[in-house]
């Protein structure tokens, strides 16, 4: 029996930890073969080369190398890089999308408009914020896709309030946690820690990205003033996001190194693990990591003031307290006095989504 041809989208980081799963179960189904398309969306090697060797990810099929820039001329290159590659032979059944970055959107457009049947997973999340590019990301690429694949319940009702046919919708779980289920042994023998010469639970594991976070110096400015305070009480790393490291210099806003402040560069996904089972409490504002802190139950303060994934903290060990810095004094110093919620299972993070989306594709496409 001939294979069906599907492409998978990947442009960032997160992409990679949700695409390789996926891979997995479709090639165990058979029915479908996978070509990947990097967008270059993350172009450097530490947010994207690392990830394909440790997850087993085939090299992509085609690379647009994209790069950055503003969020209208990188939309504007990925739609119509891929664009080219779709109306050359062979053209896909299907192209499955992932998570709400630039390349999601992009991707999806060039497929709709050539009227090709999208997939989306992660469908329905919303944060309600549409200052967040994620958000627009999110609807649009939701209003543009075929099958709807949904983390959790609140995803169903988002989708739902914006009419979208139920027959078209799938809850299946969250296929991140697909990856952390699977991983989770090796990163358990990463020398991460030795090599920094840190213990389990005695030290705070810091990520800061987003444009609400980075962009406007004075809240960049506050927000490393008052880490650099905590970092007195417990022992703070900071994995620096390229980003970041270029609005922490644009602004000439000087990080404070030393035992207390570690500095490093973004770690691979086994050594991010890691650093963040292993720590006494999280800093973000990563939707992908209050999600893993939320299933390894670590303590999580989330730099923003509203979420995508509410269930992280509904259930989920994760509490959102912006950039304001009475709520994040109170949530640290709560933290350090033992007065932490307990995360609750949350249903279908169990590791098998991917085999949920593995059938649900074949049921729509094959």
């Amino acid at each position: 029996m001939s294979t069906i041809l599907v492409d998978g989208i990947v442009g960032a980081r997160p992409n990679l930890m949700k695409m390789a799963p996926l891979a997995r179960a479709l090639a165990a189904q058979g029915r479908f073969s996978l070509r990947l398309i990097h967008t270059g969306q993350h172009y450097d090697g530490q947010m994207s080369d690392v990830f394909f060797r440790e997850l087993g990810l085939p090299g992509p099929a085609h690379n647009l190398n994209v790069g950055s820039g503003p969020q209208g001329a990188q939309t504007a290159r990925i739609l119509e890089g891929y664009e080219q590659i779709l109306l050359a032979a062979p053209r896909p059944r299907g192209v499955i999308v992932v998570g709400d970055v630039t390349s999601t959107l992009a991707c999806a457009l060039a497929a709709a408009k050539l009227c090709i049947p999208v997939a989306h997973v992660e469908a329905g999340l919303r944060s309600g914020d549409r200052t967040m590019p994620e958000e627009i990301n999110r609807i649009l690429t939701d209003a543009l896709s075929d099958v709807l694949l949904v983390s959790d319940p609140d995803g169903l009702i988002h989708l739902a309030r914006e009419g979208r046919p139920r027959e078209k919708i799938a809850l299946v779980g969250n296929i991140m946690m697909d990856t952390l289920h699977a991983e989770l042994p090796r990163a358990a023998q990463s020398p991460c820690l030795n090599q920094l010469g840190l213990q389990p639970r005695q030290y705070a594991y810091l990520t800061l990205h987003r444009p609400s976070n980075v962009d406007n110096p004075a809240v960049l400015k506050r927000l490393v003033a008052l880490l650099a305070e905590f970092s007195q009480t417990l022992p703070l790393v900071f994995s620096l996001h390229p980003r970041t490291r270029d609005r922490l210099a644009q602004a000439a806003i000087r990080l404070p190194e030393g035992k207390q402040f570690r500095v490093i560069h973004p770690l691979g996904y086994r050594d991010n693990l890691r650093m963040i089972q292993s720590a006494r409490v999280v800093l973000t504002d990563s939707g992908g990591i209050q999600e893993e802190t939320s299933v390894l139950n670590v303590p999580c303060l989330t730099l923003r003031d509203a979420t995508e994934r509410p269930v992280t903290v509904t259930l989920g060990s994760s509490e959102l307290v912006g950039h304001d810095e009475t709520r994040i004094r109170d949530a640290w110093n709560r933290l350090l006095a033992g007065r932490w919620k307990q995360a609750s299972p949350i249903p279908l993070w169990d590791g098998h989504a991917a085999e949920r989306i593995a059938t649900r594709l074949a049921e729509a496409w094959a």
